[in-house]
C-alpha cells in the first residue's frame, strides 16, 4: 500500500471513530428523505486538533506543485472556512520564514444569491493563485459557485480539496480536486418510501 493509500485509509478510519462519519444507522435528514450513512460535520470541528489532524493529512495528499504555489486558502462558511484558515496557517509552518504568509479568504452566504465573496477578500484574491477547500464534498455545487467566484474577482484556483468526498458530485468545477477520504453512500430515499421505517427500525439520535 502506498503512502498517500496508507493516509486515505486511516482517514477513513479516523472520520467513522470520531462519529463524523456514521455508517449502518437510520438518518432523517429532515427533507423529506431517509437514509443509513450520515456525515456530521459538527464532530469534526468539535474539537480543533481534530480538523488540525485531517488538515495536516489532505496537505500530505496534495501534490508539491500546488502547496508551494498557494498564496490565498478559500473555503464556504462554516466548515470550509475553519478548515481554509487551518491549512492556510500550516501552510506556512512548513515554508519559509522569509515567505509571505498565505492569506485566507472566506465565502460568506447571502440568503438571496448563495455563496459570496465580500469586496474585501475579492480584492485580497485578486491576481493570486488560490486552493478552494470544503469539509465535504456532496453535489459539488458549492465548490463550483466558489471557484467561479475567485476567477470573477481575477484570482487563478489552483485546485479544489476536501476532507471527505461522498463521490456523488454532479459538476465539474474545472479545476483539480482532491479528497482525503472517499466513501459511495448508498441513494438515499423518500420518507414514504424508507425501508427502514417499513422495517420498524428506530430513527437514530445523537
Amino acid at each position: 500500500m502506498s503512502r498517500r493509500d496508507e493516509i486515505r485509509d486511516k482517514a477513513l478510519k479516523d472520520l467513522q471513530q470520531y462519529q463524523v462519519l456514521m455508517l449502518n444507522g437510520h438518518f432523517d435528514f429532515g427533507n423529506g428523505f431517509h437514509g443509513p450513512v450520515y456525515l456530521n460535520p459538527h464532530q469534526l470541528f468539535r474539537y480543533p486538533s481534530t480538523i488540525w489532524r485531517f488538515a495536516q493529512d489532505l496537505l500530505d495528499l496534495l501534490p508539491s506543485s500546488i502547496v508551494d504555489a498557494t498564496e490565498v486558502v478559500a473555503g464556504p462558511v462554516t466548515g470550509g472556512a475553519l478548515l481554509a484558515h487551518t491549512i492556510a496557517g500550516l501552510l506556512d509552518s512548513r515554508r519559509e520564514i522569509t515567505r509571505p504568509p498565505t492569506l485566507f479568504a472566506p465565502f460568506t452566504l447571502d440568503a438571496a444569491c448563495g455563496h459570496t465573496l465580500t469586496r474585501f477578500y475579492a480584492r485580497l484574491v485578486a491576481g493570486r493563485k488560490a486552493l478552494v477547500v470544503d469539509d465535504v464534498r456532496n453535489t459539488g455545487q458549492t465548490l463550483t459557485r466558489c471557484v467561479e467566484l475567485v476567477r470573477q474577482a481575477g484570482g487563478a484556483v489552483l485546485a479544489t480539496a476536501e476532507i471527505y468526498d461522498r463521490m456523488e458530485a454532479m459538476v465539474d468545477a474545472g479545476a483539480p480536486n482532491f479528497a482525503l477520504a472517499e466513501y459511495k453512500a448508498p441513494d438515499n430515499v423518500p420518507a414514504a418510501e424508507c425501508p427502514l421505517c417499513k422495517a420498524g427500525v428506530p430513527v437514530t439520535t445523537f
